[in-house]
């Protein structure tokens, strides 16, 4: 028998607000899960993806988009 692998495919949205999609399953047999909206869908293939492109329209989220994201380090000086 497989174990049961898990997953999860975090982004922010424009308020900052985390948004996840846990990927259960494994093989051809996964299932996503969003803790936000409780979206549920069965996924073949590119799990992940599609985790992703719910993020992205259902909740405005991208991977990468926090409000520190990309901001340079404070000087101490």
């Amino acid at each position: 028998m497989h174990a049961r692998a898990t997953s999860r495919v975090t982004a922010t949205d424009p308020d900052g607000r985390a948004h996840t999609v846990h990927v259960t399953g494994a093989g051809a047999r996964r299932t996503l899960h969003c803790e936000s909206c409780d979206w549920t869908r069965a996924a073949q293939f590119l799990p992940w993806l599609k985790a992703e492109e719910h993020l992205a329209e259902a909740h405005q989220a991208a991977a990468g988009t926090g409000p520190n994201d990309g901001a340079a380090p404070a000087s101490g000086t």
